[in-house]
């Protein structure tokens, strides 16, 4: 197990450094992130800089340092972890909004430069997941309501509930395997009928 900070360049070169040191980099999960609410009116330029540091420069960072051995080492996979709100207009969303925008445009770079090194990078963009993230939330900002409100969000999407974290695990699964060889520079809705099906 290595600890890294992946918003700091030199520690994210260092650990991958260590990581290649055991064994050949064959896939790359980009999942760190944070969230953060607000409209660009009371988003704070340090929040802004916060979301971004981690949510956009942190992918940056860790596909920077392992690309070169994956290319040296005759291919791989990078998965970066989006978010349905990278796509579509969300209220109060606007630093986690840009941020997982970014991330989507970055995966489709990354795919085309890549390709031609047997690299394949896609990305998946959940709608809302029941995470621990979620109860926190609920908890902290509707106190005495929670279960009340966890029911208004899951019925936002058009499937009735949230998804599962193993369900997003599945479909990354699936991406970083063999199986998926004939799929890059795509972004995978995992978001229950969310961009599709309303109205």
């Amino acid at each position: 197990m290595h600890v890294c900070d992946v918003s700091n360049h030199a520690h994210t070169i260092s650990a991958f450094q260590a990581i290649a040191e055991r064994g050949p980099i064959h896939i790359l999960v980009n999942d760190a992130g944070i969230s953060q609410i607000g409209t660009v009116e009371n988003t704070s330029e340090a929040d802004f800089d916060r979301i971004l540091r981690v949510n956009v420069k942190g992918y940056y960072n860790c596909i920077h340092a392992c690309i070169g051995p994956m290319k040296a080492n005759g291919g791989g996979v990078i998965l970066n972890i989006a978010s349905v709100a990278g796509s579509v207009g969300l209220a109060d969303r606007f630093g986690y909004s840009t941020s997982k925008g970014a991330v989507i445009a970055m995966t489709y770079s990354v795919a085309r430069d890549s390709i031609a090194y047997n690299i394949r990078c896609n990305c998946i963009s959940p709608a809302r997941v029941h995470t621990p993230f979620v109860d926190a939330y609920l908890r902290r900002t509707y106190p005495g309501h929670e279960s009340e409100m966890y029911e208004k969000l899951a019925k936002t999407q058009p499937i009735g509930r949230m998804g599962e974290p193993e369900e997003v695990a599945l479909l990354a699964v699936f991406l970083c395997s063999d199986a998926a060889s004939f799929i890059t520079g795509t972004d995978y809705p995992l978001d229950g009928g969310f961009l599709n099906l309303h109205g």
